[in-house]
């Protein structure tokens, strides 16, 4: 039979959430021991007192390293510009033997064009391509006799520069999307390059992304 404290770990661990709260102190341990009592309970079949919940609760938190917690500060003081675009579409097509030569020929088309954003990303099944609206007709003419699984319009991106010691840092990406998550703001896509990580949002998210990125240095 599973000791009481496994359990636990068991079920925190069901949710990134709730696991960093905790080991943040954000949480009651009462409380959160009397929400999910019943689930032990059901798994132990019998009464387990709160107390014992509690217990296991205080033996998961805290967990952070505190010189892991000194260099994501470090990379995050260190986060430079933020670019934001609008008037973006998102395209996903299905996979063929053509597709690959219609993406050559936008790329034609694109050139020399420093004021648009480009993105595309190829998967096993599906590619995606995501594009300043200005060139949406071309996208149409091209790509026409491709199979199209799903059109997005109304999209914006948040480009935020990154550090050269980003990369020697485990976590900064989970750092940004989780203050992003916090807020309730769904993310479309996400484009990174070495130096530079971008999001895709809806319009109406794109004031709040843009003030969470803007203060992310303030919040660790």
């Amino acid at each position: 039979m599973k000791a009481v404290h496994v359990i636990v770990e068991e079920i925190i661990k069901k949710s990134p959430f709730l696991e960093e709260a905790l080991a943040e102190g954000l949480i009651n341990l009462s409380s959160l021991s009397r929400q999910i009592k019943n689930e032990i309970d059901e798994e132990l079949g019998k009464d387990v007192k709160i107390g014992a919940i509690v217990m296991a609760l205080k033996r998961l938190s805290p967990r952070f390293d505190p010189n892991f917690q000194i260099k994501i500060k470090k990379v995050v003081q260190k986060l430079g510009d933020i670019t934001v675009r609008s008037k973006i579409t998102y395209y996903t097509f299905e996979n063929s033997d053509s597709l690959i030569e219609r993406q050559a020929e936008l790329l034609r088309k694109l050139k020399g064009k420093k004021d648009i954003f480009f993105a595309f990303s190829q998967g096993v099944y599906e590619t995606t391509i995501i594009l300043s609206d200005s060139e949406h007709h071309d996208v149409d003419v091209l790509f026409k006799n491709e199979k199209i699984i799903q059109e997005s319009t109304g999209l914006s991106s948040l480009t935020i520069k990154l550090p050269s010691e980003n990369s020697d840092v485990s976590g900064i990406y989970y750092f940004i999307l989780k203050k992003l998550a916090w807020e309730g703001i769904n993310i479309l896509d996400i484009i990174s390059t070495m130096h530079e990580f971008t999001i895709i949002v809806n319009d109406e998210n794109i004031d709040r992304a843009f003030s969470i990125l803007k203060n992310i240095n303030k919040s660790i």
